[in-house]
């Protein structure tokens, strides 16, 4: 397996994969059999890391499958139109349809999503955005406005809860550290899961 190392004054090694290229971050006195060693132990991971980066993205033509909200639907030609299994789409302009499409789904059912749980665990917030951002699926202001991306649109219910849920806790902390894990894995003891799960829908933030 290929990858570069980078040497600094750390006393750990670390794993980054981006754009499907392994980088290893090393001390400057670590052996190069010692992160060979390393790199071995982690090539599941790795391996994992590199096929969601280099997974092609989705085909928007005619015939294909997609997943929006949860709910799967074959693509077809025609006026904009969601039935229970085809989504229609026009032959032009169509992916600037879809994502005025994903925006519209995205902020109803994250908005419902959002209001349920609130509703639930006596949280307040201000108002939901919906963005084009391509970094992160969702964030959180001290004003308490909540912002999803569109491409949460991609997401299936039980990651679209987590995103909920762990938004609506920033609106109580604002980082990730001890009180706000605690309070997330509260309202969702699985929230690890569905956090690892999270990472498998990278590849959406590359889409449209």
């Amino acid at each position: 397996m290929e990858y570069s190392i980078v040497r600094s004054d750390r006393k750990t090694v670390s794993l980054c994969v981006r754009g499907g290229k392994v980088l290893v971050r090393a001390p400057l006195r670590l052996s190069e059999e010692k992160i060979a060693e390393f790199v071995h132990k982690h090539e599941r991971w790795i391996a994992r890391r590199i096929a969601i980066q280099t997974r092609p993205l989705p085909d928007f033509s005619d015939g294909t499958s997609i997943e929006l909200n949860g709910i799967k639907r074959r693509i077809k030609t025609g006026k904009t139109l969601l039935t229970e299994s085809i989504l229609y789409l026009p032959a032009e302009g169509r992916e600037t349809v879809l994502k005025a499409l994903m925006k519209k789904l995205t902020l109803e059912r994250m908005a419902a999503l959002t209001r349920e749980i609130a509703s639930i665990y006596k949280f307040r917030y201000e108002k939901i955005v919906i963005t084009s951002a391509h970094t992160r699926w969702g964030s959180c202001n001290t004003k308490g406005t909540i912002a999803y991306t569109f491409r949460s649109a991609f997401l299936p219910d039980s990651l679209a809860v987590y995103l909920a849920v762990h938004e609506l806790c920033h609106t109580r902390h604002m980082n990730h550290g001890k009180a706000f894990w605690a309070l997330v894995q509260k309202i969702l003891p699985d929230y690890k899961e569905r956090r690892k799960a999270l990472k498998e829908y990278s590849w959406a933030m590359k889409c449209l």
